[in-house]
C-alpha cells in the first residue's frame, strides 16, 4: 500500500486497549502515514475492539458501517479481543478487509502496507490472523492528554465463570521490571505529568521472573520525571498491605484504588469461581481508610449475575451500602459464548437486570456524592487537563475527585494546588 495515507483509530473498551492503539498509532506517523481523527474522511479506519458485552461488539459492527458510508473506498481493519474471540464473523463483514487478533495487531503497520489493492488477490495474503496471545508488548499512550495509559502486564490466569478475557488475551504476563523501567523513563520524557498503571490483573505482574506488583512499584517511584502514578484495578487478594503502606508513604503513587468486588454476595462470588469472599474484600478496604483516610475506592460489581436471586441481590446492595467505598462501576450480566456462566440454568430475565444495574447505579452515585461533600473545605492537588469543554477545563485531585475551573490554557498540564469549597450542581467541584 502506497505511503501518505490518512489512517484512523477508534479504541473500544479499557484502559488497556488504548494504551496498545496509542502505542500501535505511532509506527504510522512515524511512517508518512497522516492520522486524522475517527469521524473525519480517511483512507484506513481501524476499530481496536472489545468482547466484554454484547453491546461492545454491536457497536463495533456499527462503526464499521458508518466509516463505509462516510468513505466507501475505505480500507476497515479490527483488530483485538472481539477479533480474537470471532475472527470468522468479523472477516465475513462487507467491506472488513484485514482481522487481526490480539498476537498479531502489533503487526498491524506491516500488513497494511502489504495490503493488495482493493479487488486484487495475492497468493498467501490472508485477511484474518488470529494467533494464540502469548506475547508480551508493552504500550502506552502519549497522545495530548496529560495522562499516560502505561500497560504493565497483560492476560489473566483466574478463569472466572462469565469472563473471555483468558481466553481473548491469553495468559497472564509481563516484561521484567527492568523491561518496564525503560518503557517508563520514555513515558517521563512525553512530560505527561500522570501516568496509569494498566493491565487485566497487574497485581500479577512478574510472577514469570519470580518479581512482584510491589516491587515494580518501588522502582517506578524512583523515575525522575513520573509527577504521579495512579495504579489502575487490582484483585483483592492481590492488593497486599504492603502495597497499601507504600501508596500511603509515597507522594507520587495516588491514594486512589479500584478494586474488583463483582458481587457482595458469597454465594454468588462462589458461581463465578472469583478467588476471595466479602471478607477479603472489605478487610482491604478497612486496611485502606484506616491507613489513607482520604483515599478514593472505587470497586467494579456485575449485576444480574445467574443464580443471582432478588435475595442475593439484596445482600449485594446492602454490603455496598455498609462497605466505605467511594463509588461503583456498575455492570449488566451479559452472556458470553464459551464461559461457564451462560449454561447455568438459572438466568435472571434482561428486564430484572437493567433494573438492578439502575438502583446499584442510584446507591453509587449516594456513595460518589457522600465522597465529594466529605471533602469540602479541603485542600488538593488537580492536574488540569487540556481539553476545552464548554469555556470550562477539568481535572482530577490526588483522590480522583473532579474539579473544574474557568479555561486558561495556561493552566493545561499543570498541578494547582486549590481548595474545594464550591460543589457544583453537576456534582463536580468548582474553583
Amino acid at each position: 500500500m502506497t505511503r501518505n495515507k490518512k489512517i484512523a483509530f477508534q479504541t473500544l473498551g479499557c484502559k488497556l486497549n488504548f494504551s496498545e492503539t496509542s502505542t500501535i498509532s505511532r509506527q504510522f506517523g512515524q511512517n508518512d502515514f497522516s492520522l486524522v481523527s475517527f469521524d473525519e474522511h480517511a483512507d484506513i479506519y481501524v476499530i481496536n475492539s472489545c468482547s466484554v458485552t454484547h453491546n461492545a461488539e454491536k457497536r463495533c459492527k456499527e462503526m464499521v458501517r458508518q466509516v463505509l458510508k462516510r468513505n466507501p473506498d475505505a480500507r476497515v481493519a479490527i483488530i483485538g479481543c472481539y477479533s480474537q474471540l470471532s475472527a470468522h464473523e468479523l472477516s465475513q463483514l462487507p467491506g472488513v478487509d484485514l482481522v487481526l487478533g490480539n498476537a498479531d495487531k502489533f503487526d498491524l503497520f506491516e500488513r497494511i502496507e502489504a495490503m493488495p489493492p482493493r479487488g486484487e488477490h495475492v497468493a498467501g495474503q490472508e485477511k484474518t490472523m488470529v494467533e494464540q496471545p502469548d506475547r508480551f508488548v508493552s504500550s502506552y499512550s502519549a497522545d495530548d492528554r496529560t495522562r499516560s495509559f502505561f500497560k504493565v502486564q497483560d492476560g489473566c490466569d483466574y478463569f472466572c465463570s462469565y469472563c473471555t478475557i483468558p481466553m481473548a488475551r491469553g495468559r497472564s504476563r509481563s516484561d521484567s521490571i527492568a523491561g518496564t523501567l525503560e518503557v517508563a523513563r520514555q513515558i517521563a520524557q512525553t512530560h505527561m505529568k500522570e501516568v496509569v498503571l494498566s493491565g487485566v490483573n497487574i497485581g500479577d505482574f512478574g510472577k514469570q521472573h519470580g518479581e512482584s506488583f510491589y516491587g515494580l512499584l518501588k522502582e517506578l517511584v524512583k523515575v525522575e520525571g513520573l509527577h504521579r502514578i495512579r495504579i489502575s484495578s487490582v484483585e483483592p487478594d492481590l492488593l497486599s498491605d504492603e502495597i497499601i503502606e507504600l501508596v500511603a508513604d509515597t507522594p507520587s503513587l495516588m491514594p486512589h484504588f479500584h478494586i474488583p468486588l463483582q458481587s457482595g454476595s458469597d454465594q454468588v462470588l462462589k458461581a463465578m469461581k472469583r478467588r476471595y469472599d466479602t471478607s477479603v474484600f472489605a478487610s482491604r478496604v478497612e486496611k485502606i481508610k484506616k491507613t489513607i483516610p482520604h483515599a478514593c475506592i472505587a470497586a467494579d460489581l456485575i449485576v444480574g449475575f445467574p443464580l443471582e436471586t432478588q435475595e442475593l441481590y439484596e445482600e449485594s446492595e446492602a454490603f455496598i451500602r455498609q462497605t466505605d467505598v467511594s463509588y461503583v462501576h456498575v455492570f449488566t450480566y451479559s452472556e458470553r459464548d464459551n464461559t461457564q456462566a451462560v449454561k447455568y440454568n438459572q438466568q435472571v430475565p434482561v428486564k430484572e437486570r437493567k433494573q438492578r444495574s439502575r438502583r446499584m447505579q442510584e446507591v453509587s452515585q449516594q456513595k460518589k456524592n457522600l465522597f465529594y461533600q466529605q471533602h469540602k473545605g479541603h485542600s488538593s492537588n488537580v492536574l488540569w487537563e487540556k481539553e476545552e469543554n464548554n469555556n470550562w477545563m477539568y481535572g482530577f485531585t490526588e483522590n480522583y475527585i473532579r474539579v473544574k475551573t474557568p479555561f486558561n490554557k495556561g493552566k493545561a498540564n499543570t498541578i494547582e494546588k486549590v481548595t474545594l469549597n464550591l460543589l457544583d450542581s453537576d456534582g463536580v467541584y468548582w474553583v
